[in-house]
């Protein structure tokens, strides 16, 4: 039986990689995202079905969830990747600067679990939210994004506490520095590029794959007793200091 699995912010690197993937394993996917041209191109790709959303729209996205359980007939897997990067120390972030952190990685997590968990509440299934090494090290200039996805983090334990009697499974992953389109205005800078490898102990900057094959672990039977778990995937970054 083929599994029914939504995938928030899908035209990114990660989802981009992810939905390949999953794809080629025989998922029935359906692929969501604010931006319609590039979902419509990455559902031509996989087969997948395209949603377009704004994930910070709490009844859009409780809706769109009940129309895919209307339509497939369940929903068993949920991956939520929307994600955006501001490097910039407190006493310079606005408050613009930060809502709009804020709504991009918390509130749209929120919402999408508070539509999901309602879509799997008979059923079961499994969740995946990301958060980032910079939630659980102190980075320099990350105040905003560390305090976002601390908040992922704390959504991902509470979650998990609350549905695992529904068979419902939350868990997150938490990357360093991963060459996508997001990462890339940083990692065109030759300097930058050479100190955030720095940082890292494995000496690399992470790819699409290195996270993506995290998630796929995280929702398949394999990680079937794992619940409220924060999987780093991050190169050593939050927990091994660097040579």
């Amino acid at each position: 039986m083929s599994n029914i699995t939504w995938i928030i912010g899908a035209t990114g690197g990660i989802g981009t990689h992810l939905a390949g993937v999953l794809a080629h394993r025989g998922h029935t996917l359906i692929l969501s995202a604010r931006s319609t041209e590039a979902l419509n191109s990455l559902a031509s790709t996989t087969g997948g079905a395209a949603r377009p959303v704004d994930a910070t729209d709490f009844e859009t996205t409780f809706a769109l969830a009940q129309s895919i359980v209307a339509e497939f007939g369940r929903l068993d897997t949920v991956v939520h990747l929307p994600g955006s990067i501001l490097l910039k120390p407190e006493h310079l972030t606005t408050e613009a600067e930060f809502d709009q952190t804020l709504d991009t990685n918390l509130k749209s997590a929120f919402s999408v679990v508070r539509a999901a968990t309602k879509a799997m509440y008979a059923t079961g299934g499994s969740i995946v939210l990301v958060s980032t090494a910079a939630a659980s090290v102190g980075m320099k200039n990350h105040g905003a994004i560390a305090a976002a996805k601390a908040g992922v983090e704390g959504l991902t334990r509470s979650a998990a506490a609350t549905y695992a009697n529904r068979g419902i499974r939350v868990n997150a992953v938490a990357p360093g520095m991963v060459e996508t389109p997001l990462s890339a205005r940083i990692l065109s800078n030759p300097t930058s590029r050479e100190y955030s490898k720095s940082l890292h102990a494995l000496g690399r900057i992470g790819q699409p794959a290195d996270v993506s094959s995290a998630i796929e672990f995280l929702i398949g039977d394999d990680a079937s007793w794992m619940t409220g778990a924060v999987m780093p995937v991050d190169g050593g970054l939050s927990a091994v200091m660097p040579r």
